[in-house]
Formats: structure tokens, C-alpha cells, sequence
């Protein structure tokens, strides 16, 4: 078994943890997540604190459990500090405009790109070329996020495009003559 199932996930305050057989509810004071849990995991709820252990022992059971303890820690990560991802613009003329629940992306296409906000998310722009986008579960603010950088990849010559802010680019070297 692998070792970081065998740590307990501790609960901190502010932060409810409620197990109805194989769903999990945490509540917290940014929001609430669910997960429904496999039925190779076992859940043992403590005080202040969450086992996870695998029905029997073989590969697959081992890493279920493990991915379910990862999923839980964010959720409760979550509920309780939320997660954010930053984005860069770069390129002449990229700009970012966050409009209620749309975000208006100008990108160097003949129009600009209109994004609709999905529930749950929350998008800022402190400047024309950051994104900055914040939510509660990190699967879904990792989606957005990849779904804003696939309008325009930075691509390798330039260096032009939407960006992670902490992505590095590598540059390709020009053709010589």
C-alpha cells in the first residue's frame, strides 16, 4: 500500500466533514464540495480527522485509495482557501475584460472571443493582460484555465499567446539565411 494512504487527513476548524455511506460532504466557509467515493475505499471518520483504506490488496484498490485521499484533501483545501490560477497575455494588442459572467478575450483573431463563466468560478482581470481565476474546486479552475489558454497557445518563435504566469516558454531560434 502506498504510504501517504496511510496518513490520516486532518480536518481543520471551520471545516465539516460528513460521510453518508459512499458520498462525502464537506462544507466549509467558502462553499460546499461532494465526492462519491469507490466502492473498493473504505472511509473511517475520527475525531478531527479521515482514514482512507483499500477493501483488499491489489494495485488498482492501492491507487483508488490514494487518488481518493487527494481528492478529499482538495476538497477540504477548497471549501476552506479556495484555489486560484494566474494567466498571462502576451502579445501586441491582447487584452482580457471580465464583464459579470463573460470574459471578453482579445486575441488577435478578426473578433473577439467571448467566454462564458461557469458556475462556481469567479474570473478577475486586475490588469489587461492578467487573468486571474479563482473557485473552489481545483478541477474545475484548471479547466478554465486551460480552456482560456487553448483560444491562443503561446507559440515557441515570439513567444505570443496566453500563458500560466508561472509557464516557462521556450523559444525556438529564427531560420537563418
Amino acid at each position: 500500500m502506498a504510504r501517504t494512504t496511510q496518513n490520516p487527513l486532518s480536518i481543520p476548524s471551520g471545516v465539516e466533514l460528513q460521510v453518508d455511506g459512499r458520498r462525502i460532504q464537506v462544507k466549509g466557509s467558502k462553499g460546499e464540495l461532494e465526492h462519491d467515493v469507490h466502492q473498493d475505499v473504505d472511509i473511517e471518520e475520527g475525531s478531527g480527522e479521515v482514514r482512507f483504506r483499500p477493501r483488499d490488496d491489489n494495485f488498482k484498490t492501492n491507487a483508488l485509495t490514494g487518488t481518493t485521499r487527494a481528492v478529499v484533501r482538495n476538497m477540504i483545501q477548497g471549501v476552506s482557501e479556495g484555489f486560484e490560477r494566474r494567466l498571462q497575455m502576451v502579445g501586441v494588442g491582447y487584452r482580457a475584460q471580465a464583464q459579470g459572467q463573460t470574459l471578453n478575450l482579445n486575441v488577435g483573431f478578426s473578433h473577439p472571443v467571448n467566454y462564458e463563466v461557469p458556475e462556481g468560478i469567479t474570473i478577475e482581470t486586475p490588469s489587461q493582460t492578467e487573468i486571474l481565476v479563482k473557485g473552489i474546486d481545483k478541477q474545475q479552475v484548471g479547466q478554465v484555465a486551460a480552456e482560456l489558454r487553448a483560444y491562443r497557445p503561446p507559440e515557441p518563435y515570439k513567444g505570443k499567446g496566453v500563458r500560466y504566469a508561472d509557464e516557462r516558454v521556450i523559444m525556438k531560434e529564427a531560420k537563418k539565411k
